[in-house]
């Protein structure tokens, strides 16, 4: 079943409510081993950097970005704290089916839908949220009931002009790395996915939640199994015909 949705942008507000390369550009692909995700000298640069700047130093660079802006999506400085706010997108692309609460009013129980590959939502932040409250608030805004641990986010930047997706630590703060690269997103974009396998900590989930995800790999199971018995079906039956025409008489 599939989510019943648009591509258009959503809106989302948290005030209201490591590092793993895996593909470039010119499509060179490389992988990390699975297991815990290192972290990178980028993430380590960027939290000292953060650290570092002064107020007067974010209240410049909130100034610049917002003149480099080119919609209403601008930030803002609350001042006497230092904190500031703004707005990311991040791209959904999740590939398998999630878990939703009941939408409809009186409907009791969750359904399994697959989102739409590609939308895009804007969420409103703080300089001091995380990646892992970012996530947490783009599952709530599509009442996904599924837990947080199984999804991580990514950013997607340039660097020599190769396109690099790379997994954030929980930890980071999307808003300060948004600051940085300024707002054009071919620069530096966000994307939500599914861990990767060898990385889910199982034993966050609850009993109920792994069940579903068997019931999931079950009906994927069986979908790829019917795939292929049409597949090698058809296949069969271009092969006798091809042999009832050479056995014909001309």
């Amino acid at each position: 079943m599939t989510w019943n949705s648009t591509m258009s942008s959503g809106y989302s507000s948290l005030e209201e409510d490591s590092e793993e390369y895996f593909f470039t550009a010119r499509t060179s692909f490389f992988r990390k081993p699975l297991g815990k995700v290192s972290e990178s000298k980028d993430v380590g640069k960027e939290r000292e950097l953060r650290t570092q700047f002064s107020r007067e130093e974010i209240r410049q660079k909130v100034e610049l970005y917002n003149s480099a802006t080119k919609d209403h999506l601008k930030m803002t400085l609350q001042n006497p704290t230092g904190v500031y706010t703004g707005f990311i997108k991040v791209q959904m692309d999740l590939r398998r089916p999630v878990t939703v609460r009941g939408r409809q009013k009186g409907a009791q129980g969750d359904e399994a839908f697959y989102l739409p590959r590609g939308v895009v939502n804007t969420l409103h932040i703080g300089s001091n949220n995380t990646v892992r409250q970012v996530i947490v608030a783009l599952l709530n805004k599509f009442t996904v009931a599924d837990n947080p641990a199984k999804y991580a986010l990514y950013k997607r930047f340039r660097r020599e002009e190769q396109v690099y997706v790379c997994k954030l630590a929980d930890g980071e703060q999307p808003l300060f790395l948004r600051l940085l690269a300024g707002p054009n997103t071919d620069t530096l974009s966000f994307v939500l996915r599914e861990q990767q396998t060898g990385e889910v900590m199982w034993d966050a989930f609850s009993i109920p939640e792994l069940r579903n995800f068997l019931r999931i790999l079950d009906k994927e199971e069986d979908e790829q199994r019917e795939a292929m018995v049409r597949r090698y079906e058809a296949y069969r039956h271009r092969l006798q015909e091809a042999l009832r025409q050479h056995r014909a008489p001309s």
